[in-house]
């Protein structure tokens, strides 16, 4: 009988059982998408149907602004329809959340979606996008982290918009090279992936202000990294790298640089990069911090060297003087140098597991406060203040810097010395150092020293700014590497045809010369992205596809201060450029006070007057 009873109670729980898991099917999907939800999507163009257990996309989301048949029975009659429900009044979708749900592919229709311009498929089991989402152009937000992605499609990089783009938590073991035609980007997140290496374009990504490459395997950086003028946070954090770029000051408003966990075994030079605020690069094999290094970053808060191989710490640490929080635990150092009494701001000092000898390990116990109290007491009694050796520190230089100079900032810095000429030999010594930086600014040059042309093949900056140069030699079109001229505030009136070969030009600046009109030659720099030429005598505009039209990748124009009597409305189609300046000219339209309001109400402008027909 209890037989009986129990198998009974068996078949009464398969036939009544409803299971918590259970595989969604389509109708079951369609059906989360409810009336009032449509009705809310409509009003305000935001969708979100993120959470819901979704294994497909109800197919009304791709023509959500589409009465469906029972819609368009209950509206058969006009007058019944309110008002606020009337086509006329509904917002095309613009923002679409389909996160956290159980997605594993995307239907070709996400192409229909042309106003969309937030996208969030992040938390899904997705393993490909379609190449229907190249469709949408107006997209300038999407997160797809935390799926199964490998690759992306060809069409996706169409998403000329995009400005935040989220891969983090994937399956991607490169980067195409396609990624720099995605050139409005601020921010890329291709975190906690398998990427062994970046493509080398991934330098024309000048807008970027947060790269976040951390968890994955990459062993090298592309040297044009540090084309990344914009960048302000950089994530390396566990990856296999054995240095970094040797010339981390072209980033010059890097604020943060985050590479713990890595294989880096020195320190890059840092000249020009005032604005870092935070370095951590703990846990590396650093065996070094070189004086140089504490002479390039005045701005510097925290810096972070626990666990590597640091023998000593020099006395020029001084000149860290903005330094907050010291981190030199888990290294080598057995002494401590009294000038780091003198950081005034300096409110954490951590040594622990470090074999000091010169100061009792109970004060090292008491906090930074008292370490630094001792190290001051010291510094009292020495015959010269470490202070004193610091102030002196690079007086008395030559005329030309040494080689030691040059190999270490990989910079021939010649600025502001009077000079009306080079000798060759300063340039062979710059060669072999391999220089990449000529600054030859603030001296009284006519013409380019001849002996530049010795490191055509590796510079890839040139400044000659404030000179008296009349022209520009034919020899600097083979400078191949070049990405970036300043050649600002000579006597210049035009540049030679050759120019135009400088393919890897992003940078130009010929302001405050005499040009009467931009040099043909520079409508044939495609790679352009920055063009200063304020203060000249510029009288017109060549906005057609054969002039600032050919630019695609230009974002930065500066005309303030010329002669230009009109402005063509067609400059308002050149929807790249992000930053114009056209004040001080002689035209009467735009108004004035149009144009203190800045870039994008100028082009609204100016594409108003475009005629229609």
């Amino acid at each position: 009988k209890l037989h009986k009873m129990a198998t009974a109670r068996r078949r009464f729980d398969r036939k009544n059982l409803n299971p918590v898991f259970h595989k969604r099917d389509k109708s079951e999907d369609d059906r989360e998408l409810s009336r009032a939800l449509i009705k809310q999507a409509r009003k305000s163009g935001v969708l979100n149907l993120s959470g819901r257990a979704l294994s497909s996309v109800p197919e009304k989301v791709w023509n959500l602004n589409s009465p469906d048949k029972e819609e368009l029975q209950v509206d058969i009659d006009l007058n019944s329809t309110k008002d606020e429900d009337a086509w006329w009044n509904q917002k095309p979708l613009s923002n679409l959340d389909l996160s956290s749900n159980t997605l594993t592919k995307l239907a070709p229709d996400v192409g229909n979606l042309y106003s969309l311009t937030v996208l969030n498929l992040h938390d899904n089991a997705l393993t490909s996008l379609p190449a229907e989402i190249g469709n949408l152009e107006k997209l300038t937000k999407l997160n797809i982290s935390h799926n199964k992605l490998t690759e992306l499609p060809n069409d996706f990089f169409k998403l000329r918009e995009l400005k935040y783009l989220n891969l983090s938590h994937n399956a991607f073991e490169e980067m195409p090279s396609e990624l720099s035609d995605l050139y409005m980007l601020e921010v890329l997140d291709a975190s906690y992936n398998k990427i062994n290496s970046l493509p080398g374009g991934i330098g024309f990504l000048v807008r970027l202000t947060q790269l976040i490459l951390s968890y994955n395997k990459l062993k090298t950086l592309p040297n044009d990294i540090v084309n990344l003028r914009s960048l302000q946070k950089l994530d390396l954090v566990h990856n296999d790298l054995e240095n970094l770029p040797p010339i981390m000051g072209e980033l010059r408003k890097l604020e943060c640089l985050y590479a713990q966990h890595n294989d880096i075994q020195e320190l890059p030079d840092f000249q020009g990069c005032e604005s870092l605020k935070e370095l951590h690069i703990s846990n590396n094999f650093i065996k070094e911090i070189p004086k140089d290094f504490c002479e390039q970053l005045p701005h510097l808060k925290i810096l972070d060297l626990r666990d590597n191989k640091i023998e000593k710490v020099p006395d020029e640490i001084a000149m860290l003087q903005s330094l907050i929080r010291l981190d030199i635990s888990n290294n080598s150092v057995s002494s401590l140098p009294t000038s780091l009494s003198t950081l005034a701001h300096l409110v954490s000092l951590q040594l622990e597991g470090n074999p000091i000898r010169s100061i009792r390990r109970d004060i090292i116990q008491c906090g930074t406060t008292r370490v630094l109290k001792t190290l001051r007491d010291r510094s009292l009694v020495e015959e010269k203040t470490d202070q004193t050796n610091i102030a002196i520190i690079g007086e008395n230089e030559a005329t030309f810097p040494d080689r030691y100079r040059m190999r270490k900032s990989r910079s021939l810095s010649l600025t502001a010395r009077g000079l009306t000429e080079v000798p060759e030999e300063v340039f062979l010594d710059a060669k072999s150092e391999s220089v990449t930086l000529i600054d030859l600014s603030k001296n009284k040059l006519k013409h380019l020293p001849e002996g530049v042309q010795h490191l055509a093949n590796i510079a890839n900056e040139l400044i000659v700014a404030h000179n008296l140069l009349v022209d520009i030699p034919i020899f600097l079109s083979q400078f191949d590497k070049i990405s970036r001229i300043d050649i600002s505030q000579n006597a210049l009136t035009t540049l030679p045809e050759e120019f135009g070969c400088l393919v890897s030009l992003r940078e130009l600046n010929i302001a405050n010369n005499r040009f009467q009109e931009i040099p043909r030659c520079v409508y044939e720099l495609r790679g352009l992205e920055i063009l200063l030429a304020r203060d000249n005598q510029i009288k017109e505009i060549d906005a057609t596809t054969s002039g600032l039209g050919a630019l695609r990748r230009l974002a930065i124009l500066d005309l303030a201060n010329n002669s230009i009597s009109q402005v063509p409305p067609i400059l308002g189609k050149l929807t790249h450029i992000t930053s114009l300046d056209l004040v001080g000219n002689c035209f009467r339209q735009p108004r004035h006070q149009i144009l203190e309001k800045g870039t994008e109400a100028i082009m609204s402008y100016l594409r108003d007057r475009i005629p229609t027909n």
